[in-house]
Parts: C-alpha cells; sequence; structure tokens
C-alpha cells in the first residue's frame, strides 16, 4: 500500500497507577506509537509483559480511544493525526504524562515539542544495524544490497534521522531467500525483546547513561521505494535482481515485461509480475538473445555476464500468483522474450 494514502492507526497508549496494589502504584506511563502491521506484534509483546505480576509499566487506551471503544465506534477506524507536531495532539500527549515514548516503524518525524514530552525520552525500534541503513526502507535497501548480515537496534529518538544514541542492537545472519516481509517480522520480534528487557534501565534512567553514540562517518541511507523501481532491468546480473526480488516483496514487487511471441509470429507485450526467484546455477543455452527459456520448473531469463534468473513464480496481469510451470504450459507454444527496460535508481543512496 502507498504509505501517502494510509491514515495512521491510533496505537497510543498509557500506563495508568492503580493505588491499591504496591506494584500498581510504582508502574511507570508509557507510550506506543505505530503504524504498519509490524508495529502491532510489538505491541502485542508490550501487553504481554505489562500484564505479569512482577512489570512496572501498564498499558491501556488512552480516554478517547477508549470512550471510542465503548461506544461501539470500530477499532479499526481510530486513527492518529496525519502528523505528529499538531498541536491538539501534543496537548493530549501532555496530558497523558508519559515516562517514555516507543516508535516502531511509525513513519512520521517526531518534532521537538513531541520529543520533549517524556521524561526519560522517546525510543525507537529500527530495523537495521544502525549507523547503517537509515531511513524508512532499512530492511528493503539492505536485501537490495545482498547483506549476509542484518540486525536491530534500539535506540533513543533525536531530530536527526535514525540518529540517537544506540541502546542495545542485535546481528541477525541473512539467508539467500528470505524476503523483506519476513525479515522484517523477525527483526521486530527480535526487537522487541531487546525492547523488553531494557525497559527497567530506560525507566531507571540507567539506558541513558550507557547508550553508545553513532559514528556518523559510517552512516548510510536508506530511502524510501518507489514503485518506478519495481521494473527489472536485465542488463543487470541475476543475483542483483533476485536480490531486487526479495527485498520488493510486498510492495511495491518486482515487474518484467516480456514479448509473447505467437505461432504466426503475432507479438504482444506483457507485464508480468515476478513473485519468487533463484540464481541459476549455470546459463541455459538459447536460440536467440534475450529469449526466456522453462527448465527445473523455473522460466529462464538472460541477465549480464552470462548469468541467469530462474523464476519460480509469477502473476500475469488479472490472474493469481502462479508456478513458472504452469504459466509456461498456458503459453502453448508460444515464445517470450525480454523487453529491454532501462535502470531506475533510488532517491539517493549515499553515505552521509
Amino acid at each position: 500500500m502507498n504509505s501517502t494514502l494510509m491514515l495512521r492507526r491510533f496505537c497510543c497508549c498509557n500506563a495508568t497507577v492503580t493505588p491499591s496494589s504496591a506494584v500498581s502504584s510504582q508502574k511507570k506511563p508509557l507510550v506506543f506509537l505505530g503504524s504498519p502491521e509490524v508495529s502491532a506484534t510489538v505491541l502485542d509483546s508490550l501487553f504481554n509483559a505489562s500484564s505479569k505480576p512482577d512489570s512496572t509499566f501498564e498499558l491501556m487506551p488512552s480516554p478517547v480511544a477508549q470512550h471510542a471503544l465503548d461506544r461501539g465506534f470500530p477499532s479499526d477506524l481510530i486513527f492518529t493525526p496525519e502528523r505528529a507536531g499538531e498541536e491538539a495532539f501534543l496537548h493530549s500527549l501532555k496530558a497523558l504524562q508519559p515516562d517514555l515514548c516507543v516508535t516502531a516503524a511509525y513513519g512520521n518525524i517526531l518534532p521537538t515539542k513531541f520529543l520533549n514530552i517524556p521524561s526519560m525520552g522517546t525510543v525507537n525500534i529500527h530495523p537495521s544495524l544502525l549507523p547503517l541503513y537509515r531511513g524508512a526502507a532499512p530492511v528493503q535497501r539492505a536485501l537490495q544490497d545482498g547483506v549476509k548480515e542484518t540486525g536491530v537496534s534500539l535506540a533513543f529518538t533525536i531530530r536527526a534521522l535514525d540518529a540517537g544514541p544506540i541502546i542495545a542492537s542485535k546481528t541477525l545472519e541473512v539467508d539467500d531467500h528470505i524476503k523483506a516481509p519476513e525479515l522484517l517480522d523477525l527483526l521486530f520480534s527480535e526487537g522487541t525483546k531487546l525492547l523488553i528487557h531494557e525497559l527497567p534501565s530506560l525507566f531507571d534512567g540507567a539506558a541513558k547513561e550507557k547508550a553508545e553514540p553513532q559514528d556518523d562517518s559510517k552512516a548510510t541511507l536508506a530511502p524510501k521505494i518507489t514503485p518506478e523501481e519495481s521494473w527489472l532491468c536485465f542488463d543487470e546480473e541475476a543475483s542483483v535482481l533476485h536480490n531486487k526480488v526479495r527485498a520488493f516483496a510486498g510492495w511495491p514487487g518486482t515487474r518484467a515485461k516480456v514479448i509473447v511471441i505467437g505461432t504466426k509470429n503475432d507479438q504482444d507485450i506483457l507485464d508480468l509480475k515476478v513473485i519468487t526467484t533463484r540464481v541459476s546455477s549455470h546459463r541455459n543455452h538459447v536460440t536467440e538473445e534475450d529469449e526466456i527459456t522453462f527448465a527445473n520448473g523455473a522460466l529462464v531469463f538472460p541477465c549480464a555476464r552470462s548469468s541467469g534468473l530462474e523464476v519460480l513464480e509469477v502473476q500475469p496481469p488479472g490472474k493469481k500468483v502462479m508456478p513458472a510451470a504452469a504459466f509456461w504450459n498456458g503459453l502453448r507454444g508460444q515464445k517470450l522474450k525480454i523487453v529491454k527496460m532501462e535502470r531506475v535508481l533510488p532517491a539517493a543512496m549515499s553515505t552521509l
């Protein structure tokens, strides 16, 4: 889904003090903000942790959200303001008197007025090993680069983009076939564990003491993905294209233009969504330049430096995702050739 069309879910939750319990009377106010589905996993983990007998915090919906829920208003239609800098929103946040704010894939720039409200600061779960891949698409850009390891960082939020001191991080190995949605879920799951483990130090101030400043000289950017980048350009090597398919899985996906040549030499151009791929262990012999062949259950696209991209799943226009074999059988003897596309570069991918 295009992020410019997505309203942000109201995921702010406030801890309350319950005087009847000695444990509850010490519980700290915590506000959570998140937008996409992965942030719900983080919120669920916070709820589970808050329900434990030795928990130092408690979560419940803010008063406005709770009132709307009590009146039968659909929970999926409760939203945050479009911008975190809106005065009404900041006024409501200040009324909650949070000790700590936590963000996870919130996708909204937090102004200084916001950051000044929580007494213990704002922390963010960022799915990269900061200072690498600062920005909107760290998981996608890391996979696109073909990294063999990545990770998740828990860092304080400052005005500069993803540049705050790092409280904790965890490194994970990346296999050659994992796609962005699965890796994103895994990283946020691990990041939530880091957050739960560090909550005591965040509330007592020890986290600020031990947090390490980032080395800005090693920072790289992870700019947001654009739909124009989704086209595959077969004058690149197969490994580059395979990494792109993994990185862009989910949204915006990857596409290839192919020419379908009929038995009477009639031609039709088809926009084919490429779903799952692997790098061929060898280059299949083709009878013509740019011809797409079929071998071992895969469409084989010839790529740069005699490499081949094996496409295992595709989605033709107006149809469901299907195995490459089913698509090939449906051609009934028609041939396929690649339509050459110009490579589209991201808006920025440079060292800060």
